[in-house]
């Protein structure tokens, strides 16, 4: 398992938002990895790959945004 930015970590435990957003993201990171498994992954799979990689880039977007703004409020406290 791979560390998480302090900075995350502490906005996935004080952050509703930021945990449903951070737990969404990693569902869909599993769904890719089952997609991949698969020995001759089908046209529609292709889609769904790529369906849920623009869904997990603008799950990311949001959360760099949000890990921004409580960095940014951090180091002006």
């Amino acid at each position: 398992m791979s560390q998480i930015d302090p900075a995350k970590e502490e906005l996935i435990q004080t952050d509703a938002s930021f945990r449903s957003l951070y737990e969404e993201h990693r569902e869909y990171e599993q769904r890719l990895v089952k997609i991949r498994t698969r020995s001759l992954p089908s046209q529609e799979d292709e889609v769904e790959i790529k369906r849920i990689k623009i869904h997990k880039l603008s799950l990311k977007d949001r959360m760099e945004a949000m890990l921004r703004r409580h960095s940014h409020s951090h180091a002006h406290a």
